[in-house]
């Protein structure tokens, strides 16, 4: 965050039922174009007229609807969801249930645990490349968040069962970066949503996991403030959302 707060005003979103974010309105499915209409609606509330925006898996997907809407100037879409094969989804299906289900058996010993370098590379190797590097904190408090999103298996089904589509229709500049390390959605997903989006650049993120911030957020921010330096000279009211 304080790297891209030296060149844009940012606004860090979390999606709906996650994070402490409300909830979507009862009734409605928790698949991408909801989620796309509920950070448009963040984005407006907030006065941010087509802003740069970066996401990170069903974030980035999010973000690349959100290009797609032509809603958003620049897009980066940090290891995103959506472009699997049926095997690889039933992979990560898989992954993130028993992650969802593990969070939620250690929530209350989420403290005492995440104090241990052993522990956290238990807890977090599928997301981290580097998990034992984890601030004991910050692996606390995304124990929590996750064991405390009962929204969790509603999106994991309304996403998971469905694909990223109508990719050609992008026409903002887009970047895709990808982990070289990412165990949960594999790196050669990237190369597909290069292929799909016209004129979009694929960067590959080395030794980075599937939350490349855990693992270099200096690199990542250097990846997203490159990519959008040449509309911060062109713009004096330049901007960054992040959609987690």
């Amino acid at each position: 965050m304080g790297a891209l707060e030296t060149r844009h005003e940012v606004l860090a979103l979390n999606l709906p039922g996650f994070g402490g974010a409300p909830e979507l309105p009862r009734g409605t499915r928790p698949d991408v174009a909801a989620l796309a209409d509920a950070v448009e609606r963040e984005l407006a509330a907030a006065g941010f007229d087509r802003p740069h925006i970066a996401g990170n898996s069903l974030g980035g997907w999010t973000a690349l609807e959100l290009a797609r809407r032509e809603r958003v100037r620049r897009v980066v879409a940090l290891s995103p969801a959506g472009m699997w094969t049926e095997r690889e989804r039933r992979y990560s299906d898989a992954m993130l249930r028993l992650a969802y289900a593990g969070t939620r058996r250690v929530r209350a010993q989420a403290r005492v645990l995440t104090r241990s370098a052993a522990a956290r590379t238990a807890l977090f190797s599928l997301v981290a490349s580097r998990p034992w590097r984890l601030d004991p904190e910050d692996a606390r408090r995304a124990i929590e968040a996750l064991a405390d999103a009962d929204v969790f298996l509603e999106t994991l089904e309304a996403t998971l069962g469905d694909r990223a589509n109508r990719l050609e229709e992008i026409a903002v500049p887009t970047l895709i970066a990808w982990g070289t390390r990412d165990r949960l959605l594999l790196p050669r997903q990237g190369q597909r949503f290069a292929r799909a989006i016209p004129g979009a650049e694929l960067r590959r993120l080395s030794g980075c996991g599937h939350i490349p911030m855990w693992d270099d957020p200096d690199l990542v921010a250097t990846t997203i403030l490159s990519f959008t330096a040449s509309d911060v000279s062109a713009s004096s009211t330049p901007s960054a959302v992040g959609a987690a």
